[in-house]
């Protein structure tokens, strides 16, 4: 199987659903910045300081995770590819949050605004934490665009799992350069 087609060489694509759109529309942007931070969280899992298993298990999930929600991001609304596209599920986001919490319990108190870096695998962390955000602003933004009134709420799932993601990927940073006896530093006006 050849990797190149030519079939984007005049500037679209298609979609899941199979609808050919430019690649410079929003839709396309929105998840494209979702695989940008998958290669970033490919990154992050290789750059680890420990083989802990939980957090590359959860980071791991989290990657398929994003290709469901690009997926979801890729298809018309109303095509019948739809439904062949798993949902966002609540339980999803608690995952997140469980990982979050289970992390924070070991963090000292934040007291400030710190700044980005550290170990490695932190300062990883922190670029999938700001590229989750620009994901999340491309996300909105598109679903404004798509659904002025009211967003669906296998939509709006994706929308909390992505808002959800960004404080994972900030607990995670500090929970890096924390097992790594890496002190954080703090902004200082």
């Amino acid at each position: 199987m050849k990797i190149y087609t030519g079939t984007g060489d005049r500037g679209k694509t298609s979609l899941f659903s199979g609808e050919r759109v430019f690649k410079s529309h929003l839709r396309i942007e929105a998840y494209g910045d979702l695989d940008e931070l998958n290669s970033i969280i490919g990154a992050l899992i290789a750059s680890l300081p420990k083989q802990d298993s939980q957090v590359i298990k959860e980071l791991q999930q989290v990657q398929s995770d994003l290709f469901t929600i690009s997926a979801l991001l890729a298809t018309t609304p109303d095509s019948p590819s739809m439904d062949a596209i798993e949902n966002i599920t609540p339980e999803q986001i608690k995952l997140l949050e469980s990982a979050v919490d289970r992390m924070q319990e070991e963090l000292p108190e934040l007291r400030g605004f710190i700044l980005p870096g550290g170990h490695i695998s932190a300062s990883w962390s922190h670029l999938a934490r700001t590229v989750c955000r620009r994901s999340e602003r491309r996300t909105v933004r598109f679903l404004e665009e798509m659904f002025p009134k009211d967003i669906p709420n296998s939509y709006q799932q994706a929308l909390t799992y992505v808002n959800r993601l960004s404080d994972y990927f900030f607990a995670l940073a500090r929970y890096c350069n924390y097992i790594t006896g890496i002190p954080e530093k703090l902004w200082k006006i």
